[in-house]
Order: C-alpha cells, then structure tokens, then sequence
C-alpha cells in the first residue's frame, strides 16, 4: 500500500518521531516534563531551596505554562519523631522545570490528620 499516512512510526508536526515516547497520562506537555519529571525536580528544588528534609510529593497537577507541585518536608525534627513539625509546600515550575515560585501552604504535627471535621 502506498498510503503515505501510513507509517511504521508516528510523527509530531515537526516530523520528529514520537513512537518512542510514553503517551497517555504522563507524556510529555508540548515537549516539557512528564508528571514524574516535574515532581522529581519539585521535591529537589524545595529540599535545596528550604535546606530541609523532603518526605515525598503530596500532589502534581498540569498548570498553565507547567506544573504546580505539592512536596511535605520535615520542618522540626524531634523526640519521639511522632511530634515531628511537617509542612506542604507548593512550588510552580515552568515547561523546562525551572522554579518560578514556591510557598508554605500547610504546617502540621506529623501523624494529625485533615482537621476539615473540626477539632
């Protein structure tokens, strides 16, 4: 067949191969980061920026020109560790993964829960 549509590999508009990328929910947002990408370099750049300890990200989401990325760090080690003082910041990073913003969203006792239900 001489379906020129039909291809052993699939092209972006600039004709660059893609069908070595990952599609689906963590592809690449026009050429950026993946989800994965962005979280890795979120909970990085907060724990160089904060010089304290990361826990993990708490959440990833697609934002306008990025990703907006949640990461919980431990903001007062102390004994026993279940009085440990944690945070939740929110960082914002670019298509590339540069940090255009960060802030503290949250600080908490460690093993507290969400106090939406009243204390």
């Amino acid at each position: 067949m001489d379906d020129p549509a039909q291809d052993n590999g699939e092209r972006d508009s600039d004709g660059e191969d893609t069908t070595s990328g990952s599609r689906g929910p963590s592809r690449r947002r026009d050429a950026g980061l993946t989800a994965a990408e962005a979280a890795q370099r979120g909970l990085r750049q907060i724990g160089e920026l904060t010089g304290k300890e990361t826990e993990g990200v708490t959440g990833v989401e697609p934002a306008e020109d990025g990703w907006i990325v949640g990461v919980e760090v431990v903001e007062d080690r102390r004994v026993p560790s279940s009085a440990d003082l944690l945070a939740t910041y929110q960082t914002e990073l670019d298509i590339s993964g540069e940090m255009l913003s960060y802030r503290r969203v949250r600080r908490y006792p460690r093993g507290r829960g969400d106090n939406s239900e009243g204390t």
